[in-house]
């Protein structure tokens, strides 16, 4: 576990830096990333203002703030993350992204700069480190669902769709689908990806990267990848009618196909995709399953019993505990995170109805529920009751939707 107090070293630490010397965008660099690293941020903002650069991180999806320090007199900071991430230093106007390569650091980095008002603001994001997540069972999903998933990768065509908003975990969960799949074939597979950008390294998967201003999109290289022999296609993302209709297409021509889509649930996803156009059928036959995931902050140790009924806000919990914060929490009250995840499997009877009719997600769920899916709002009620996180968190996380939609009541 890593050890929050890092936290307050690094602000002294970047504090005590000698602004006005050659080497402080270097040190200060090394030392914000090396910090991050260690406490298991998962991204790095830095934002140019009056007074200089604004420095913060996202620890367990909450963005809290490092400090205000200074951009450098003789070094830039920004212009330090550019070169390490291979970027032109001379064009401070355009967007541009680029990845972190041979830093010593053992785990994947990408920066993203765009430009601003006071200059150019920079943002690292930290993939989590090649021994981590490797599997499926590493992802810590409830058993019946880690179980189903297992088992649907064994498939020869088809579509698994993770699905869920941004910064839920969809690329590492897709990501330890591809390493289960090539574990579980000796290698015997041809697994191929088309991600942007690609993340993470997989061994024994063919990994491409596409280039939207060279015309090598998601639609052009999945059409292309079909001519390559795959058994196995990862689909870094569904963007468009275009690409979602040509995945679903090689779903249902003989390929086990991967993919993630940006939805709030799983039957929102059904909705979110038939509203793009793409016909029922091809959603019906063409869909194996669709895995929405969400993550909330789990509590520390120091979290006590809730004893104002108002505490449980509004949630049908018979127990639950509040966060207090501690030393060994950095007085955040949490510590790691938990995922709440639903599986929708549309191989039911009636779903598989609901879905060729058009139903909406409300209708899509209640079929869903009815078939044998544990929603996200019942997983997060038991997550409560067992003490895993508090009601605060899942209603920052899920909302505070109605009871009805809570499909609690």
């Amino acid at each position: 576990m890593p050890d929050p107090r890092r936290a307050d070293q690094t602000r002294q630490v970047l504090a005590q830096l000698d602004a006005s010397a050659a080497e402080y965008a270097t040190q200060f660099v090394e030392a914000l990333l090396t910090a991050a690293k260690q406490i298991g941020v998962s991204d790095v903002h830095l934002q140019p203002c009056a007074e200089g650069l604004d420095a913060r991180w996202r620890l367990d999806g909450v963005l809290q703030s490092v400090g205000r320090f200074p951009r450098g007199a003789k070094s830039d900071v920004i212009a330090r993350l550019k070169v390490l991430a291979e970027l032109l230093t001379y064009r401070n106007d355009v967007p541009q992204e680029g990845r972190i390569r041979g830093s010593g650091h053992d785990i994947e980095m990408r920066v993203s700069t765009f430009p601003t008002l006071y200059g150019e603001r920079a943002v690292v994001r930290l993939f989590a480190a090649e021994g981590r997540y490797l599997h499926v069972a590493d992802l810590g999903l409830p058993a019946e669902v880690a179980a189903a998933l297992e088992r649907l990768l064994a498939e020869t065509s088809g579509a698994i769709v993770v699905s869920g908003p941004a910064g839920t975990g969809k690329t590492t969960t897709v990501y330890a689908c591809l390493r289960e799949i090539v574990r579980a074939s000796g290698g015997q597979k041809c697994v191929v990806s088309l991600e942007d950008p690609i993340e993470t390294r997989v061994d024994g998967v063919a990994q491409s990267q596409v280039n939207t201003a060279g015309g090598f999109t998601f639609e052009t290289g999945l059409r292309s990848l079909m001519r390559q022999d795959p058994e196995v296609i990862l689909l870094g993302e569904i963007r468009d009618r275009l690409t979602a209709e040509t995945a679903f297409q090689a779903a249902l021509t003989g390929h086990l196909l991967l993919t993630t889509f940006h939805a709030g649930s799983a039957a929102g996803a059904v909705s979110r995709l038939s509203d793009m156009g793409i016909e029922p059928y091809l959603l019906r036959s063409g869909i194996l399953a669709i895995l929405s995931q969400r993550l909330v902050r789990q509590l520390c140790a120091c979290a006590q019993e809730g004893t104002d009924p108002a505490q449980a806000l509004g949630l049908p919990v018979r127990r639950f505990r509040v966060p207090v914060g501690c030393p060994r929490c950095h007085g955040t009250g949490y510590v790691g995170r938990s995922v709440l995840a639903e599986m929708l499997q549309a191989e039911a009877s009636e779903l598989g109805r609901a879905i060729l009719d058009r139903s909406d997600a409300g209708q899509l769920e209640q079929r869903a529920v009815q078939a044998g899916m544990v929603t996200r709002w019942r997983r997060a009620v038991q997550a409560v009751e067992a003490g895993v996180t508090s009601p605060q968190e899942i209603r920052r996380v899920l909302g505070f939707s109605t009871d009805a939609a809570l499909g609690l009541q």
